[in-house]
């Protein structure tokens, strides 16, 4: 049986897949001073080690990670991934320039650098064709709510530079407050910014009733289902796209920071969603958003 059998051959769009560099632990090194209990700070290999089984392993140091990357893009008929890249990340910078067709590049803000960080975001946008930004407010130092007044400048910015902004929300995973990714925080930004394409990460649960009816409330909010393995997608986001969200829910992976291609797309025929609904989940809501080419 091919690996992606039971789903429409419409070419994916990953909108949460990277180019590793270095080991986990590497990754995930500016949660570090955010990090008070023992097994986070000093027993894990990454902050989310205790959720996740079958953890993808490294990529040996003689692989090409790119390549790599690709082999599995192919094995899994994603024609797109959307990866993550910051000024010293030379590992995704060089993989997304050699393959342009295969990535595109979405960069992190950090509101608390301010108009600098406004100046970084639209300098990745010029410098390397950056089609979005990312925000994790628990992952700051120190952390930045949803609708902080730091954070207006950035959502300001993705309006006028036209990209989408997608944004951790829910409890993190790693153990740092959550108080900052209250699913009701994104009411606020939405009102303020209703132009802005808000697309929320990592599964706004326990709030995920909240996040359906914010998506109907607002035009330009969507949800995307990145670090969830299919079996655990909430049921009211399947509910959703299956009703009046068809359009709303977009494909996110996690490889390979904790998720394997093989486990996502061997639970995906069993989610639920209507045949219908499909091939916009896999790839047109992402293109929609992202301003690709469909």
């Amino acid at each position: 049986m091919a690996p992606n059998a039971g789903l429409p051959d419409v070419g994916v769009i990953d909108t949460m897949i990277n180019i590793p560099h270095g080991t986990k632990k590497d990754w995930y090194k500016f949660l570090a001073p955010q990090l008070r209990d023992q097994e986070s700070k000093e027993d894990f290999e990454f902050p989310v080690e205790y959720m996740f089984k079958g953890v993808p392993d490294d990529i040996p140091e003689d692989a090409d990670p790119t390549e790599t990357v690709l082999a599995e893009m192919d094995r899994y008929g994603i024609d797109i991934g959307m990866v993550g890249i910051s000024f010293d990340r030379e590992e995704s910078i060089t993989g997304i320039r050699a393959h342009p067709e295969r990535f595109r590049a979405c960069f992190e803000i950090d509101p608390n650098r301010a108009m600098d960080g406004v100046r970084d975001l639209e300098r990745a946008v010029k410098e390397y064709g950056v089609v979005a930004a990312t925000f994790f407010p628990a992952g700051k130092n120190p952390q930045v709510p949803i609708n902080d007044k730091k954070a207006f400048p950035f959502y300001a910015k993705c309006v006028e530079l036209d990209i989408p902004i997608f944004v951790c929300a829910g409890i993190p995973g790693p153990r740092v407050p959550a108080a900052c990714q209250d699913v009701m925080l994104i009411d606020e930004v939405c009102w303020y910014f209703p132009e802005l394409k808000l697309v929320t990460r990592h599964g706004c649960e326990p709030w995920q009733d909240l996040a359906v009816k914010l998506m109907l409330k607002w035009p330009n909010l969507y949800y995307s289902t990145s670090a969830f393995a299919p079996k655990h997608y909430p049921r009211a986001i399947v509910d959703y796209a299956n009703s009046r969200g068809a359009d709303k829910i977009i494909y996110a992976g996690y490889f390979p920071m904790g998720l394997s291609l093989e486990r996502i797309f061997r639970e995906l025929p069993d989610v639920g969603f209507d045949d219908e609904v499909w091939p916009k989940f896999l790839r047109h809501n992402a293109a929609r958003v992202l301003g690709i080419d469909d």
